[in-house]
């Protein structure tokens, strides 16, 4: 098993940032990739960053170019740098690891971007 926990969220106005931290612990042996996802109020849960054990990123277009996704694997824990934040970046932002054929999921920390 593997846990997952968000945090980092809050209330920021538009063209501001934010640092996500997401802290895994439990088995972590065999994790094959991490990232980041969101869910804006209303819409369906989307894809919008993975990092690999060996560093390699991949972003939404939506977000390229203003969020970067890092890994710190001494303290096992993920980041999502959110720059020139937006309004339509307002959602749940959900941590997810693969291990194999699972995957395992964050309870999510709210973004909101507001003036």
């Amino acid at each position: 098993q593997v846990q997952l926990v968000e945090s980092g969220g809050g209330l920021v106005q538009p063209g501001g940032s934010l640092r996500l931290s997401c802290a895994a612990s439990g088995s972590l042996f065999g994790i094959n990739a991490l990232g980041w996802y969101r869910q804006a109020p209303g819409k369906e849960r989307e894809w919008v960053a993975t990092i690999t054990p060996g560093g390699s990123t991949n972003y939404a277009d939506s977000v390229k170019g203003r969020f970067t996704i890092s890994r710190d694997n001494a303290k096992n824990t993920v980041y999502l740098q959110m720059n020139s934040l937006k309004p339509e970046d307002t959602a749940v932002y959900y941590c997810r690891a693969q291990k194999s054929l699972a995957a395992y999921w964050g309870k999510g920390t709210l973004v909101t971007v507001s003036s």
